[in-house]
């Protein structure tokens, strides 16, 4: 199951939340009326905030006071707030570059504002040094759905599709394709395939394949982080099979935002003077730099327990669904390869969208807390991400909650 979402940075929105446009208020200075679209947004934001039970409750969502009183009571933990502050990329943005390198095993790392920068960056410097421009990558990669061409009309690079289906490339697709590519990129997991991965030996092989062709091998690792369990492997084994890296700090890591692009140490000085030329060279990046750390102090740990509780909370999804008799449903993977995976139903995305925030406005409790989008005439799916909220639900509060949305789905659309 997939999907082709809107050109654009979607990735901004925590918890699945693929919304574009405004925040469910009037468009400003012109006096129009909120849209439904917009208006049932602002009430599944607010159903989110005030529910008592959630899978995920991303810190993104937090108002502006919660995120500073995070930042205030653990940047003690992970930093001299003592030191100077940061100016133009030293002091504690240096210190997480090099936390970064040592936890992927890289021999360095460089801090970019954003992961499009910091891929668009990785993938020039390769282009230069193979002298290929073109990158192999899969039809659902993040820079060929959500990134406007940037590559292409920012970069000077030329992209080809390995293949369209919702799954990793194979090596036989990558040593078979008709032209050459100077950089194999490999999104790791693969998010609007269903947040996929490929096993340890099919990435090996992956690289070998890209190997064989002369090929350098980039790995869109924006949510690397929870990739470990699935691949059996810790990050800098799995990091050490690239030629670089590139790594968020707010998808799985609530961090304020930022990236980092790690790999050999020529390669990073030299992205980051390209870096200063695409405008990444910020003034100061403290407070997103101390929420990084943060987030790689308390909440990286934390995500194996996540990747093995929703698999648990799939399979009640899975058996909740059957039971309350539902036409067809799939969850996708069936067993997550991270702790977030997606939920395909067969209603409207507004009736599912409807009745999920129905749910939480009645009872509390909200099953599903992303959009919908639609996957076809009469289909749609949502995406579901497990974190430590989540880690307080059974597989009977599933299967509870499941046979709640869907009193509710099937309500609303009779009244279509």
């Amino acid at each position: 199951m997939t999907h082709t979402a809107n050109q654009g940075d979607r990735d901004g929105r925590q918890d699945g939340d693929r919304d574009s446009g405004g925040d469910g208020g009037q468009d400003s200075g012109q006096g129009r009326e909120e849209s439904p679209q917009q208006r049932l947004r602002a009430r599944r934001r607010a159903a989110l905030r005030a529910a008592g039970r959630v899978l995920s409750r991303g810190a993104a969502l937090g108002t502006l006071a919660e995120r500073l009183a995070l930042l205030q009571e653990a940047a003690p933990e992970v930093h001299d707030l003592d030191e100077p502050t940061d100016l133009y990329g030293d002091g504690i943005v240096t210190a997480l570059e090099e936390r970064v390198a040592a936890l992927l095993g890289t021999e360095a790392a460089a801090f970019f504002p954003t992961g499009t920068m910091a891929q668009q960056v990785a993938l020039r410097c390769w282009a230069g040094r193979t002298g290929n421009p073109t990158v192999a990558l899969h039809a659902l990669a993040h820079p060929e759905v959500h990134e406007r061409n940037a590559l292409s009309v920012v970069s000077g690079l030329r992209t080809v599709r390995l293949t369209g289906e919702p799954r990793q490339p194979t090596a036989d697709e990558v040593r078979s394709f008709e032209e050459p590519f100077g950089t194999l990129m490999l999104e790791l997991p693969l998010r609007d395939a269903g947040f996929v991965l490929p096993t340890w030996e099919e990435l090996t092989e992956l690289v070998a394949a890209a190997r064989e062709r002369d090929a350098v091998v980039h790995f869109d690792g924006a949510r690397l982080w929870e990739s470990t369990v699935h691949l059996g492997r810790p990050l800098d084994e799995i990091a050490a099979l690239a030629d670089s890296v590139y790594v968020s700090f707010y998808k799985s890591l609530d961090g304020f935002g930022g990236a980092a692009l790690a790999g050999p140490s020529g390669l990073v000085e030299e992205a980051k003077t390209w870096r200063h030329r695409y405008g990444g060279a910020v003034f100061q990046q403290f407070p997103t730099a101390l929420s990084a750390l943060i987030g790689l102090e308390r909440a990286l740990p934390r995500l194996p327990s996540y990747v093995r509780h929703a698999r648990l909370v799939a399979a009640a999804l899975r058996e909740g669904l059957a039971a309350s008799g539902v036409a067809w449903a799939r969850v996708h993977p069936e067993v997550p390869h991270t702790h977030e995976f997606q939920v395909w139903l067969p209603y409207e995305a507004d009736v599912a969208a409807e009745a999920a925030v129905l749910q939480a406005e009645e009872t509390g409790v909200m099953l599903f807390t992303g959009s919908w989008q639609a996957g076809g005439p009469g289909l749609s799916f949502t995406e579901v991400t497990v974190r430590s909220d989540g880690l307080e639900w059974t597989a009977d509060d599933v299967r509870a909650a499941v046979a709640g949305f869907v009193v509710r789905a099937e309500a609303v659309a009779d009244r279509r």
